[in-house]
């Protein structure tokens, strides 16, 4: 592939306004970052302005914002804006925008309207100023159901949402400059340089590709039957902001992006381009909103996938989405937005003709072959076998491997949940040893412990709670990213923080145990006198008595205290984590070193 070059803001305006891509949506590309004079005088004034630190998902929703990928949307959404959305899909002005791209914070923030506010990131680096010029409360279950269509709080998106703030603020933004990177810098193309390069390629009819997950053969041969079918370029546009819990990282899978680009692919008909958005998983919504964004990008065709943007399985173990909902809705809004829908037909290896075909076209007596998404993770890379060349690249099978570890030597969290006194910890220090014994690398988070050093201070309102448990997640998430095995026992009382915790874990690698104790036998055992003193007034607020406990709904496992020891239960967990291949015996690892 030619080496892709970023186009100066003049030479990409002057090849924008003799292009033959379909125009912006809204007819302008939205920029919101101030001149470059104008800074050094803007971020002296920040440093007086109060603050706001957002999370990477806000950073992600400002980029695009700055930078025109929204438009005609030229900042986070006011209530009204905010209702027409959730009802119609569409903002005030009449255009179709089918997420709420928001900006929560807490009722005791302390602003006010006609405030200015410096807005940072994680760490702490200034990114924008916003004038406030509206403040407003927003309904959670109204937005589940509305936007996602689910109150589910597997959905990663309705369990996350519980730790967002109480209200939404929006107004003027002036970004100081996009952010910079230090990775993959020459794919990192704002719509302007994108349109730029798409019309260097000289094609006016342009098919995007959003994807999140590798590349195979089938979507490289799909691919190429979109560009012939509109006689156009391919803008392969991956997401590389906030994505599934549990995707394949996007380094690695930019790698692969760029190798297939590179070698496979008419350098004539093709850009790479990341996109740093942050998904909602919302799938029909979703897709629609993923249309109007490439449309901005120069793209007039998409292609649609079978549950496309969708999280998966909900706590039914049903899909979130019916399969083909989303091409559907973007069919529907298509020519009022312009773009059209390409939809991802399934295509087979057919081991004859050694080439890829649609399913129904198969020959009698031939059986198509492919590897779903669920086969790939755990019959070749949970076990450290590369993918079949007829299914992927040798290229991207090596980069896969090197990604994503045999199961034995990937992180693992097991999360111990149920009432004070139901015998979490005892079981947790019991695995611990077990699985040490076993020579894995072990981290025991107990709830008890972590107050002590990594929460002291909070309390136990349910703010305070769902703190303390998330810090548990937090620190869980990295050891299991790492390769670990990260043991917590805490109460964890709320379902919708515990989803929060297993989608920072990510669901694969996420073992949730209940364990099963009832009330009455934990208040009987009593080991910390803490039901009597809240029988007696002393204690507040105390699960089970007079804050609710949830139990989970779907558990990896549950056990029953009454008729089973600490040391059986703590042997019940060991089996099945050996059983799904996390961890591996000794004869086990005397067998892999042999081969």
């Amino acid at each position: 592939m030619r080496p892709q070059i970023r186009v100066g803001e003049a030479a990409a305006a002057f090849i924008m306004s003799h292009s033959l891509l379909i125009p912006p949506y809204g007819d302008a590309l939205v920029d919101l970052v101030v001149p470059e004079h104008e800074r050094d005088e803007l971020r002296a004034c920040a440093i007086r302005l109060p603050s706001i630190q957002i999370p990477e998902r806000a950073a992600c929703d400002l980029q695009l914002l700055a930078c025109g990928a929204f438009s005609p949307l030229d900042r986070f959404v006011g209530p009204e804006d905010h209702q027409r959305i959730l009802e119609e899909m569409r903002l005030q002005s009449g255009h179709i925008f089918p997420i709420p791209v928001t900006l929560t914070v807490n009722e005791n923030s302390g602003m006010h309207l006609d405030q200015e506010i410096a807005i940072r990131n994680v760490r702490n680096e200034l990114l924008a100023i916003m004038t406030i010029e509206e403040i407003y409360e927003w309904d959670r279950a109204e937005v589940s159901h509305k936007v996602f269509g689910t109150a589910d709080p597997r959905h990663p998106l309705i369990a996350e949402m519980e730790r967002w703030g109480k209200y939404n603020v929006s107004g003027r933004l002036r970004v100081f400059r996009l952010p910079q990177y230090y990775d993959f810098d020459e794919l990192r193309l704002t719509p302007k340089q994108v349109r730029a390069g798409l019309a260097a390629l000289g094609y006016s009819k342009v098919v995007a590709f959003q994807t999140r997950n590798p590349l195979h053969r089938a979507h490289e041969e799909m691919t190429r039957r979109a560009i012939a079918q509109v006689d156009g370029s391919l803008l392969l546009h991956p997401v590389v902001g906030v994505t599934k819990p549990g995707d394949v990282d996007y380094c690695a899978r930019v790698r692969t992006y760029r190798v297939l680009a590179e070698r496979y692919y008419d350098s004539k008909r093709i850009l790479l381009a990341l996109l740093p958005l942050a998904m909602r998983l919302a799938g029909p919504r979703e897709a629609l909103w993923h249309a109007l964004i490439r449309r901005n990008y120069g793209a007039n065709y998409l292609v649609v996938g079978r549950d496309h943007a969708s999280p998966g399985s909900n706590s039914q173990n049903r899909p979130f989405y019916g399969p083909y909902e989303a091409q559907e809705l973007v069919g529907q809004f298509s020519e009022e937005l312009g773009v059209g829908v390409i939809p991802f037909r399934e295509l087979v290896y057919h081991p004859i003709r050694q080439r890829y075909v649609e399913s129904g076209a198969v020959d009698d007596g031939v059986n198509g072959i492919t590897l779903s998404g669920t086969q790939v993770r755990e019959e070749y890379l949970d076990k450290g076998r590369q993918l079949p060349e007829w299914f992927t690249r040798p290229e991207v099978a090596r980069i896969l491997l090197e990604a994503h570890p045999p199961r034995h030597r990937q992180g693992i969290c097991v999360w111990f949940t149920g009432l004070s006194g139901a015998g979490k910890s005892t079981t947790a220090e019991i695995l611990t040893s077990q699985i040490l014994a076993l020579g894995r690398r072990v981290t025991l988070l107990d709830g008890d412990v972590v107050r002590t050093h990594l929460s002291k201070g909070l309390g136990f309102s349910k703010e305070d709670r769902d703190t303390n448990n998330r810090r548990i997640g937090f620190v869980a998430a990295e050891i299991v990213r790492h390769g670990g095995v990260a043991i917590c026992a805490a109460i964890s009382p709320y379902r919708a923080t515990r989803n929060d915790v297993r989608n920072m874990v990510g669901a694969n690698n996420f073992f949730e145990v209940f364990v099963d104790t009832p009330m009455a036998v934990c208040e009987q055992r009593d080991p910390k006198g803490i039901y009597a003193r809240t029988r007696r007034g002393e204690i507040k607020s105390f699960t089970g008595i007079d804050d609710p406990y949830e139990p989970p709904e779907e558990p990896e496992l549950i056990l029953e205290t009454l008729s089973s020891s600490a040391e059986e239960n703590a042997r019940l967990i060991l089996n099945r984590l050996i059983a799904d291949g996390f961890l591996v015996t000794p004869d086990e690892k005397t067998i892999e070193a042999t081969n």
